[in-house]
């Protein structure tokens, strides 16, 4: 009986970062793609969306008049628009895929905690956690998102992985 499960355990490591890429692959990259375009008028030029999406409290104070933001509010829009487009693609191919999921799950903690407190989501939008309902748009489906991204930090990315064949070309065995 333990062998098996000695087994079960070496299979679910092997595969379990492949599913998980998969799943991410499936469900969120092209929600945060979708969410990188809204953000941009121009390769290095932020929209006014981009502003009200990651400022929002700034940008009403400011009467939705962006001439007062920065070099610090650009950088700020455009590391995240483009952390949008490149840490889903990392996560897909398996490659920096530790830390790339670490960005990841720092990203969407960041994310939920402009959703609060920026843009003001009610308490049906946060949701709780050990309630009877499961579909709160921040703390339980982005649990979830997490969770996922977890596992990668932990397992990395699997054996089918440009992390693998990297590893594999390091030690001389391909």
């Amino acid at each position: 009986m333990f062998n098996n499960l000695n087994r079960l355990d070496r299979f679910t490591a092997r595969h379990l970062p492949l599913l998980a890429r998969f799943v991410f692959a499936a469900v969120l990259a092209r929600y945060f793609w979708a969410s990188a375009l809204t953000k941009l008028d121009g390769v290095f030029t932020p929209s006014l969306g981009a502003y009200a999406q990651i400022f929002p409290r700034q940008l009403e104070a400011a009467g939705y008049d962006i001439s007062g933001f920065g070099a610090f509010h650009w950088l700020v829009i455009m590391g995240g628009t483009y952390a949008e487009f490149v840490l889903p693609a990392l996560l897909i191919i398996g490659f920096a895929t530790r830390p790339a999921a670490l960005a990841m799950a720092g990203f969407i903690v960041v994310q939920s905690l402009t959703d609060i407190v920026g843009h003001h989501a009610d308490a049906a939008t946060i949701g709780l956690w050990f309630d009877r309902a499961s579909d709160a748009l921040i703390l339980d489906q982005r649990a979830f998102w997490v969770l996922g991204l977890f596992t990668l930090i932990g397992l990395g990315a699997g054996p089918f992985s440009i992390d693998a064949l990297v590893k594999k070309r390091l030690s001389g065995k391909l």
